[in-house]
């Protein structure tokens, strides 16, 4: 299993019958640029819903922090998150937008989403 991965807690939902939205903002995501060794700043947002898990938010905040000194381009680490939040919590629905700080005049914002088949 992915160290990462290891780091990500769940919790039974304890409405598990009723579809409802969880949105979890980290407004101080960071990474280093790949190519630069930089580091990018980026306003994390999480948005689910949950089936029979919920994920746990120390834990959310540690994984998070764990990209603090990874190279990782915007999109890898957009989908990266979504695929081990996915993973470990089983939602319904969830949706990864990663809004990144402008560097060299540009913005960007990725979004990853995922439908439960």
């Amino acid at each position: 299993m992915d160290k990462k991965l290891k780091l990500l807690e769940v919790f039974d939902n304890s409405h598990p019958d009723r579809e409802y939205t969880v949105i979890h903002e980290a407004p101080e995501f960071t990474s280093v640029c790949p190519i630069t060794g930089q580091p990018d700043f980026a306003t994390i947002t999480i948005e689910y819903v949950p089936d029979k898990l919920c994920v746990e938010l120390k834990s959310l905040k540690f994984y998070l922090n764990s990209y603090r000194n990874d190279g990782i381009y915007f999109e890898n680490v957009t989908n990266k998150i979504l695929d081990d939040l996915v993973k470990v919590c089983k939602p319904r629905y969830m949706l990864v937008t990663a809004d990144f700080n402008i560097r060299g005049g540009i913005a960007s914002t990725v979004e990853a989403e995922y439908f439960k088949e």
